[in-house]
């Protein structure tokens, strides 16, 4: 059974676009944020599929920060982390990643586009990592797999001297990422309607 299984860590290669796609898709169904963008219950796990698959694979996988967390061969969840310099996507990954966000957000283009713009203008200029997301299966919940995510790239960042970055879109996690070292610098200037996100800087820890 998988509960008697380890929870280990390893890098996400090409394979696993899709199933961790899926898993992040579960993960994020609920997410204020997310159900803000893409309202409708019924298309939203397919479209949140397709975006994370787009993010993973065309945008974030080739930068090696994409974090996978497993029990033997069941992906339980996934940290998509960008490294200093690359927290937005270069202009070759936004071609080729347009048709995946357009089909993931089509008839909310607009608020993407404002969300896109809300969230790139708050963004610290300073180099830093990025985590741009971190979801646990629901099924594995609870089950210290987060934590064991966060640790591992922020020890990385610790040991390198870099500071890291995240927009928290769920007040119940600010305060698991203040207990790994971040603090809360202000909120993103999101669009009339959308949920609060809460920006959150860790500086290295000496």
């Amino acid at each position: 059974m998988t509960d008697s299984l380890a929870v280990a860590l390893r890098p996400a290669t090409s394979s696993d676009v899709g199933t961790l796609a899926a898993v992040l898709a579960r993960a994020f169904y609920d997410d204020p944020p997310m159900t803000w963008l893409l309202p409708d219950p019924a298309t939203r796990l397919r479209r949140l599929t397709r975006m994370f698959a787009t993010i993973i694979g065309i945008e974030s996988l080739s930068h090696g920060g994409v974090d996978i967390a497993h029990a033997g061969k069941e992906i339980l969840g996934g940290a998509i982390w960008l490294p200093p310099g690359h927290w937005q996507p270069g202009l070759r990954e936004k071609v080729w990643a347009a048709p995946g966000h357009w089909r993931a957000v089509a008839g909310g283009e607009v608020r993407a586009a404002r969300m896109g713009r809300a969230l790139s203008s708050a963004h610290p200029r300073e180099p830093h990592w990025y985590l741009k997301s971190i979801g646990i299966d629901p099924s594995s919940q609870g089950r210290g797999v987060a934590s064991l995510l966060l640790r591992s790239r922020l020890e990385y960042c610790d040991r390198h001297g870099q500071p890291a970055y995240l927009e928290a879109s769920n007040p119940e996690g600010v305060p698991l990422y203040e207990r790994f070292g971040f603090r809360r610098i202000g909120n993103v200037g999101m669009p009339a309607g959308a949920p609060v996100l809460t920006k959150m800087w860790r500086p290295p820890a000496a």
